[in-house]
């Protein structure tokens, strides 16, 4: 039986392999594990459990508002300096440094909760240090993942497996956060988030990384010098430049619908909070969809043609979405949405990882989660706007025109990031552009 079992045990190894490289390598199983139970209880506290006690303390929707706006600002202002960081700096280091202060802010939030003594202005302030460590996290989190692989040729699986553990954490959190306030108060969310860093730190301790050349030291004028290295990098490198523009649209118009969501699931299909629950839970399950596919497929070939056609699905989506008036219909066609705008953000970055030099990654990835994150409040902006004088209805229809004639531009790029793609320059530093 010892045998058998032994036997059957290795054929299942050899067959995850297989389809999953990247977790041939140890380095990655362990960080795949530990941030997987970490960012469900990230996203269990930001996505839920803090704007649920900021609503419960003040029942206010405008103070919401602010403490949404106050939680992002500093993500903004950050995120450009944390790539500078991470091409600077022991990447594992940081992110050690992110869990150690994200456990910290987690353990006060569960102290106060427990003795009832958050108010607040208290839940202010650890908004914006969680919204600080957002932005250290950010492009910290995506470059760390090629150095837990030790094959070039598995950065793409573990990319792709990389989103599949975001999005994963980004529907079970907060799924197990409505679980715990129904069943036990908000308190215990924050708890879980507390104890989900324990592991997170202590696999980070365990990896194994190869040792890159840091420094240690950089004063105000060298990290401002970095940062327009970096940009000029990514202006003059045509296909990182084409990605990044196509990913700004997204976030700006692609995500418009997130914004408008209470208008649909009030007004327009007549639901309530349920209905909300429901709406806002289906991209998340269609994106581990498209998480699941882009895990199993092998290299970058096809991506920058993927983008396009994902792209022009996102928009089409988006119009059937505002043009549906069944809370069904909607349901299934933000699963829609949420598997074509993975589609697109993954691929977009399993390029941007493979293409980009490494000593330039930091940098790079930070300019890749500011077109995501930095342009989603002027979208929301716009899409209020139009919604205020057009509809709702007509402000989806806007805006998923537009996102359809950003993929007629981007097809026009394709030659250009084809011939990178599909040349060895894909596969090894791109030393002239230093």
């Amino acid at each position: 039986m010892k045998i058998w079992n032994g036997q059957l045990g290795d054929r299942v190894s050899k067959t995850i392999y297989r389809y999953l490289p990247a977790f041939r390598w140890r380095n990655f199983r362990l960080f795949f594990g530990g941030q997987l139970l970490s960012m469900s209880g990230t996203f269990m506290t930001q996505q839920l459990t803090i704007p649920w006690l900021v609503y419960d303390l003040t029942k206010s929707a405008w103070l919401l508002g602010v403490a949404g706006f106050v939680q992002f600002l500093p993500t903004l202002l950050l995120i450009p300096f944390s790539g500078v960081l991470s091409d600077r700096w022991s990447r594992r280091d940081l992110l050690m440094l992110v869990q150690i202060l994200g456990i910290s802010v987690s353990l006060a939030l569960t102290i106060l909760t427990f003795t009832n003594s958050i108010t607040f202005p208290i839940l202010l302030i650890l908004s914006v240090l969680n919204g600080l460590l957002k932005g250290l996290d950010m492009p910290v989190r995506h470059t760390i993942v090629t150095e837990t692989v030790d094959d070039r040729a598995d950065w793409s699986n573990a990319i792709a497996l990389n989103s599949v553990m975001l999005s994963s954490s980004l529907v079970l959190g907060p799924a197990m956060g409505g679980i715990l306030i129904a069943t036990f108060g908000v308190k215990y969310c924050f708890l879980y988030d507390t104890l989900s860093y324990i592991p997170a730190i202590f696999t980070l301790l365990a990896m194994r990384l190869q040792v890159r050349p840091t420094q240690t030291f950089m004063n105000l004028s060298d990290t401002l010098l970095k940062l327009q290295e970096g940009f000029e990098y990514v202006s003059k490198f045509q296909p990182i430049r084409a990605i990044l523009l196509i990913l700004a649209l997204q976030g700006s118009v692609g995500m418009s619908h997130v914004a408008l969501m209470p208008v649909f699931a009030a007004k327009i299909l007549n639901g309530d909070a349920t209905t909300m629950a429901h709406l806002s839970t289906s991209a998340p399950i269609g994106s581990l969809f498209a998480c699941l596919y882009l895990s199993v497929r092998r290299g970058i070939v096809g991506l920058d043609r993927l983008i396009v056609i994902a792209q022009i699905l996102i928009g089409m989506s988006l119009i059937s979405f505002s043009l549906s008036r069944q809370v069904g219909l909607s349901i299934i066609i933000l699963v829609f949405v949420g598997c074509f705008a993975i589609l697109e953000i993954t691929s977009c970055n399993m390029i941007i990882q493979t293409l980009v030099t490494e000593d330039k990654r930091g940098r790079v990835m930070s300019f890749y989660a500011l077109a995501m994150v930095g342009t989603m409040p002027f979208g929301n902006l716009l899409a209020g706007t139009l919604a205020h004088n057009f509809g709702a209805t007509n402000a989806l229809i806007v805006c998923g025109g537009l996102i359809i004639l950003g993929a007629l531009w981007f097809s026009a790029q394709l030659p250009g990031i084809s011939r990178w793609i599909g040349g060895e320059k894909s596969r090894f530093s791109l030393e002239k552009l230093n």
